[in-house]
């Protein structure tokens, strides 16, 4: 009796350390599909990274819907529709995922194509092209509502293609195409431009098509995928938010059309959606920010990749395709930096936009 006993002690002992090492708890992925004007909703496992739609899915959203920001509370979820050039703000319901709209929508300026957001979750800003300009936003922490800063939008004299905010929040990097490729510094102080008259702090050259940026999270260096040159800028971030070209940028790309950047949660390696060769190219990231490339890139990936996320636990990067009109979910294998495809899930049309919930 005493042998059974305590065998089925060790067995509740063994079953309850393996339920605490496994999160039960889901979090749940959104992806923008501006065609169809919806968003596609899926409940990720977080000890898998499989992905499963939820019933109702895809919603009903604003027209060309192209950007998501996800609220640091998992509370809120923003849209940029850029074909009615405003911003949709949903609630998220915390067991299911649901997304539920609040009206009315705000305006922005005209078409809207880039959302981002302050760590904090108490500013939000989105770069609208047709009016080559920036809105910002305060954020009600209550209700997610948003209301326009005095003086926004913000004219930066370039129509914005990528948008990206110091995670510190002292700056907003955002480039654009003039004759070359720029790389627009703009100053913040407490979530707004600190001289709105002279609102650019730094203009730097880039490759040419910079459309993409990322930056590794602990906001020291700064990457910008250059698309018609087929390379990645590599810039060490100031203490004053301004940014220094590293000897080694750029790096040139081996392969075509690179159009989005993401660094993993832990800073150790950057991947670039290759949009001409189908590919995901995989670096390491030195201790000055330099990019080296991972001996088993690149990894392959559905047609056409254009957008990338992933979770906050850092084991999953997610991939949206054009042509495939799907959302591949990758295992990212932290110690070395290798992606492993876990599946494919259609989602009826292009996203543009990925955010996973914490």
């Amino acid at each position: 009796m005493r042998k059974r006993a305590a065998a089925l002690l060790l067995i509740t002992v063994t079953a309850a350390f393996w339920t605490s090492c496994a999160k039960t708890s889901s979090r749940y992925l959104y992806a923008a599909l501006p065609a169809a004007g919806q968003i596609g909703v899926f409940r990720e496992d977080p000890n898998s990274g499989v992905l499963t739609a939820l019933t109702g899915s895809p919603y009903t959203a604003g027209p060309g819907v192209q950007k998501l920001a996800l609220h640091p509370s998992n509370k809120y979820l923003y849209a940029a529709n850029s074909a009615e050039s405003d911003i949709s703000l949903y609630t998220i319901a915390a067991t299911t995922g649901v997304l539920t709209e609040v009206t009315p929508r705000t305006p922005t300026g005209v078409s809207p194509q880039f959302l981002v957001m302050d760590s904090s979750g108490s500013f939000l800003y989105a770069g609208n092209i047709g009016t080559e300009n920036i809105s910002i936003y305060s954020i009600a922490s209550a209700s997610g509502v948003l209301t326009e800063v005095p003086g926004s939008p913000f004219q930066i004299g370039l129509q914005p293609l990528s948008m990206v905010l110091a995670p510190s929040g002292n700056a907003l990097y955002v480039t654009g195409m003039g004759a070359i490729g720029y790389l627009e510094v703009i100053g913040l102080t407490a979530g707004v431009p600190s001289n709105p008259q002279n609102l650019i702090t730094q203009l730097a050259q880039t490759g040419n098509g910079p459309s993409a940026m990322a930056i590794d999270p602990s906001g020291q260096s700064l990457y910008v995928a250059n698309t018609t040159d087929n390379s990645i800028s590599e810039y060490a971030i100031q203490s004053d938010g301004t940014v220094q070209a590293l000897l080694t940028s750029p790096i040139g790309e081996t392969y075509s059309a690179p159009v989005a950047l993401q660094v993993d949660k832990s800073g150790k390696y950057l991947y670039a959606a290759n949009k001409g060769s189908g590919n995901l190219m995989g670096f390491s990231i030195g201790s000055d920010g330099g990019l080296f490339l991972l001996s088993n890139s690149p990894f392959l990936s559905n047609a056409q990749p254009i957008s990338l996320g992933s979770d906050s636990g850092g084991k999953y990067l997610f991939v949206g395709s054009l042509s495939g009109h799907s959302v591949q979910a990758f295992f990212l294998d932290t110690g070395s930096g290798t992606l492993t495809s876990i599946g494919t899930y259609g989602v009826g049309d292009a996203p543009t936009s990925i955010v996973v919930t914490n």
